[in-house]
């Protein structure tokens, strides 16, 4: 629990300091698609700390769009979904070596009612063990503004509600709803649709 927590506020301070000036996203064409806007946070979200070395888990989503951009086949049960026309992208790794967890990354775009800016949500609350939620010390999602005109996005809080680290939440590759999905200890589920309504997320 200390290391997650840990994980927690140096993610936080990392994405402060992105907050600051934001970040540049480079493109091509009129306007960013969902990769140009993964690869523009990797440097930010591939952070390491003094007490953990290696990769981070969206170094594992970097890699994939690497091997994918390079015509290179993906790991032993590892699959990457790129949905541009959707604004969306999966990497998801499964195998017996891993046992019962699926380890799950998304990245989600939406366009805000204002027709000034995007929001981009990076999901690593999507991974499971037995279908409930699996956390982990760097377990989170992180959340972004796109200024259309600037160029560049900046971190923001979530827009909306509250983040429940028991829950999972799933990223829409169609439509606009975020799912929320909780396991209470009794065993019950509880599911939310998460609704945008151009600027925010209401149940």
């Amino acid at each position: 629990m200390k290391r997650i927590v840990s994980a927690i506020i140096l993610s936080c301070l990392t994405l402060s300091l992105m907050a600051q000036d934001g970040i540049k996203v480079s493109f091509k064409g009129s306007t960013p698609t969902v990769t140009d806007f993964a690869w523009a946070a990797f440097p930010s979200l591939n952070y390491e700390d003094e007490d953990e070395s290696g990769d981070r888990p969206w170094r594992a989503l970097e890699n994939a769009m690497k091997r994918y951009r390079e015509g290179l086949p993906q790991g032993a049960g590892e699959t990457l979904t790129i949905d541009s026309k959707n604004g969306y992208i999966m990497f998801e790794r499964v195998g017996e070596e891993y046992g019962d967890v699926i380890f799950r990354l998304e990245v989600c775009y939406w366009n805000e009612s204002d027709g000034k800016h995007k929001l981009i949500i990076f999901n690593d609350l999507a991974s499971t063990s037995e279908g409930r939620s699996c956390v982990t010390e760097t377990s989170g999602i992180y959340f972004f503004r796109y200024n259309n005109a600037t160029k560049r996005m900046v971190a923001c809080d979530a827009p909306g509600f509250e983040i429940d680290y028991r829950c999972i939440y799933e990223l829409p590759r169609k439509g606009k709803d975020i799912i929320c999905t909780l396991w209470n200890d009794d065993g019950t589920i509880v599911q939310a649709f998460l609704k945008w309504d151009g600027k925010q997320f209401h149940k």
